[in-house]
């Protein structure tokens, strides 16, 4: 029997498995898979998913069959969470163009407030708020342009993810293509699985940071950089 004869009927899902395996990676929550995911893969992925939400949808007794306003929930489910909200653990890192720091830079630059829209990897509830993001620039190293910060956020927090693992994987990201001579992350969010759920509280934000290199080492620079951040109630 030829190996293709053998993958069919094989779920794409159990396929990609396989492959991160095998190459014993993990394929948690937060974890980016597109690198096992070939080539005309994921309209299956969408078609597999589409199948086993309409499962859901009949578990929790409801009639997709004449219910005009659920009768395509299922793959409208199943292609936001592959094409929209969880789309950066299966597409490939964007592109970020480098640039040689010409004029030696090394002061502190901010971008923000950047729009993060993420999914709490507990209730896979929105996680919605800002990112400011400070950098000191080494002046031997590269620096990026600055919608592309806006970028690698998007790609690490459209995953299931818990806000403090977020802030520190796009922080390992941001320092692996920059190398700056200090980073600083702070990110405040709404968690709708507060305001929607259990305690039900509607006005918690939770905020956390992420501080390296110089911003660590020098307090009047990281007062100088949480200073310059607008206060938001």
């Amino acid at each position: 029997m030829s190996p293709e004869s053998k993958d069919q009927g094989v779920p794409v899902s159990v396929k990609i498995r396989e492959r991160i395996q095998a190459a014993r990676k993990r394929f948690h929550a937060n974890d980016n898979i597109a690198q096992f995911i070939e080539p005309g893969e994921l309209e299956p992925l969408l078609e597999e998913v589409t199948e086993k939400m309409k499962g859901v949808l009949s578990s929790l007794v409801i009639d997709t069959d004449n219910d005009h306003n659920t009768e395509g929930t299922a793959r409208r489910v199943a292609k936001m969470y592959l094409q929209e909200v969880f789309q950066g653990r299966y597409s490939a890192e964007p592109q970020t163009t480098e640039f040689p720091n010409a004029e030696h830079l090394n002061e502190l630059m901010i971008v923000g407030p950047i729009s993060v829209r993420s999914a709490c990897s507990h209730h896979f509830c929105p996680i919605l708020g800002k990112l400011w993001i400070g950098v000191l620039p080494n002046e031997h190293t590269n620096v990026i342009g600055l919608s592309k910060y806006a970028r690698l956020a998007d790609w690490v927090m459209s995953r299931p993810q818990i806000q403090e693992e977020a802030v520190v994987q796009l922080a390992d990201l941001i320092q692996q293509k920059t190398q700056p001579d200090g980073l600083a992350l702070v990110m405040q969010a709404s968690h709708f699985c507060m305001g929607w759920r259990g305690v039900k509280d509607l006005n918690s934000k939770m905020i956390n940071s992420v501080m390296r290199g110089s911003f660590l080492k020098d307090a009047n620079l990281r007062r100088e950089f949480l200073a310059l951040i607008p206060r938001e109630e």
